[in-house]
């Protein structure tokens, strides 16, 4: 539940990050800074969806902090906040693999997310 103030964002997740956040261990989002994320506020409320289904999970939004790089994200945010299931270098891989790296040159964002009870 939010409240009227906060606006939602509704981002597609892999499965396996989509679990991570929906137990807590997850606590930082990385998204390359596309402009509809431009706006992206403490306080707003992000509802993950796992692409083609109808599995939902709210999170609010702590912090945004703008990095050049995933590199600099990682080494910045702590890859354990990140991804707890993973090594920094299995990270780095992943998450290029994901995107690429004309998308990596527009920036990365770091949110620092908490689940909604």
């Amino acid at each position: 539940m939010t409240d009227a103030a906060s606006r939602i964002h509704e981002l597609n997740l892999y499965r396996q990050y989509f679990a991570l956040v929906a137990a807590g261990t997850k606590t930082i989002e990385v998204r390359v800074k596309y402009p509809h994320l431009a706006d992206l506020a403490v306080g707003d409320c992000i509802r993950f969806r796992i692409k083609g289904t109808d599995e939902t999970c709210e999170v609010k939004v702590k912090r945004v902090t703008e990095y050049p790089d995933f590199e600099a994200l990682l080494d910045g945010e702590g890859p354990t906040n990140v991804n707890p299931t993973a090594s920094r270098d299995e990270q780095l891989a992943n998450i290029r693999a994901i995107y690429p790296s004309e998308k990596e040159a527009l920036g990365a964002l770091a949110i620092r997310i908490g689940l909604i009870s």
